[in-house]
């Protein structure tokens, strides 16, 4: 990790309110501070596949002990083949244990029917953003779907060696004449293993940026895998700080792939330097 940057975050921490609820990041009674910079307007959430290897019951519980509000539910918490009634009464146990199930995924998709469940799915669970990987000769229905069921198509870029969408502008070349709920999901770790710089990417389609998965990796090339935000090589603070120019106003949700057995220690150091830098911007 660099130090400027953890030398940031420990100044941020020190200043006060670095660790205080998520309900500050987002939700503002202005755009900006006393001080005139502009306030984020996005919130902090978590996707579900950071603890995929625990029931819906222990992730709620270990995302409530983040502080995190806002979750998107990959389908070991929520199965994608469920009827619409069950899928229905996970959404309320979800939203009566006080968090917003705001979207789903990633779920991919390789044929018209599973393109269709995908968005039975969401549409019964009550998400406004469904994270997927349509594949390309699907995406003139997905445009189709959104209209119908006014659901946002948030679709997830996976790195070098995805063929179908390796990076931001291979997602932005693909919708940027369709649907304006036909957008990008930015994978922040993806991105970088990709070669290009997620800070830039996030203010260059910041049009269609309808979801943000934020991690950081060891490396910037296709070796790079998932550490602890603030230890690898991406520059978070320029990524925020980005976010915050483009004015974005959705989720950003901590994807932590480290860890599979015992991710919570390294999933709330995370969200813990996140919140210290956004408290220094």
């Amino acid at each position: 990790m660099g130090e400027v940057r953890r030398r940031a975050f420990i100044r941020a921490a020190a200043a006060g309110g670095a660790f205080g609820g998520l309900s500050a990041v987002g939700g503002f009674s202005s755009s900006r501070r006393q001080d005139g910079r502009p306030k984020p307007r996005f919130e902090l959430g978590l996707a579900s596949y950071t603890f995929r290897a625990f029931d819906l019951d222990r992730t709620l519980a270990m995302v409530g002990r983040l502080g995190v509000r806002r979750l998107a539910l990959k389908s070991f918490h929520l199965p994608l083949e469920s009827p619409a009634e069950k899928v229905r009464a996970v959404a309320v146990k979800v939203r009566e244990a006080g968090f917003d199930l705001y979207g789903g995924g990633v779920i991919y998709m390789t044929n018209e029917g599973e393109l269709r469940q995908a968005f039975d799915y969401a549409k019964a669970a009550g998400m406004s953003v469904l994270i997927g990987v349509p594949n390309h000769e699907l995406l003139p229905l997905a445009n189709e779907l959104v209209m119908r069921y006014d659901l946002k198509l948030a679709i997830h870029n996976h790195g070098p060696g995805d063929k179908l969408f390796p990076t931001p502008e291979s997602v932005f070349d693909k919708v940027r004449s369709l649907d304006r709920r036909m957008g990008l999901c930015l994978d922040v770790g993806h991105t970088a293993r990709a070669g290009a710089d997620p800070a830039a990417d996030a203010v260059r389609f910041a049009s269609r940026l309808l979801d943000v998965h934020i991690k950081d990796v060891t490396a910037p090339t296709n070796k790079g895998e998932t550490v602890e935000i603030g230890r690898g090589v991406v520059d978070i603070p320029a990524f925020l700080r980005a976010l915050v120019q483009a004015g974005y106003a959705g989720a950003v949700s901590l994807e932590y792939e480290k860890d599979e057995k015992d991710p919570l220690a390294g999933a709330a150091e995370s969200v813990g330097y996140l919140r210290g830098v956004l408290a220094a911007l």
